[in-house]
């Protein structure tokens, strides 16, 4: 499963294990790289530019992520966070390519010129993420993830914002988490 995907050491084990819950993306290939500056988030996920017209199961994507979390005052090492933190940080990233990953090229030029240029079409793309994570089982996971965010005092406020006004909360989490749950009841019965 992992001979597709390349992980820094620093995060290989919590990768490894939030991989786990995606059985779709094993012929996958996917680079997790550490960089230094991304535009306003703390990782991102994005198909390699020059693979967008390959056919998509020979795709490669890239969920960069900066090595710290930058805090109001000082920053948190990227391996220094909270296991269940990083990993529904993981599992959104990894949401965003269970979203691509069926696109043909064309919709997947449309996505990113949208994405970039449209309000609320970024907003359905993040919030999609989420569910796809919350899909896979990993809800509790990414509700710890908004929670820390949201409620630390060093966070910066535009980055709450951001979490805030475009991403599930976590009440929607919880809310999925629970119907999630009560469908795969209904479906036992």
């Amino acid at each position: 499963m992992m001979s597709n995907k390349t992980v820094p050491d620093k995060i290989r084990n919590v990768v490894y294990e939030t991989l786990i819950y995606f059985p779709e993306l094993k012929n996958t290939h996917i680079d997790f790289v550490f960089t230094k500056n991304i535009s306003k988030s703390f990782m991102q996920a994005q198909p390699n530019f020059s693979d967008i017209l390959k056919r998509k199961d020979k795709r490669r994507y890239r969920i960069k992520i900066t090595p710290a979390l930058q805090l109001t005052e000082g920053s948190i090492p990227v391996e220094e966070l909270p296991e269940d933190v990083l990993m529904g940080w993981i599992a959104h990233e990894l949401g965003h390519i269970m979203d691509y990953k069926d696109r043909s090229a064309l919709a997947m030029m449309g996505f990113g010129i949208s994405y970039s240029l449209n309000k609320k079409f970024l907003m359905s793309a993040e919030q999609t993420a989420d569910i796809y994570a919350v899909n896979q089982g990993l809800g509790s996971k990414i509700r710890k993830t908004k929670n820390f965010i949201l409620n630390r005092s060093d966070i910066p406020e535009d980055y709450k914002n951001r979490i805030k006004n475009l991403y599930l909360s976590p009440e929607e989490i919880m809310a999925l988490i629970e119907e999630t749950a009560d469908s795969s009841i209904g479906q036992a019965d």
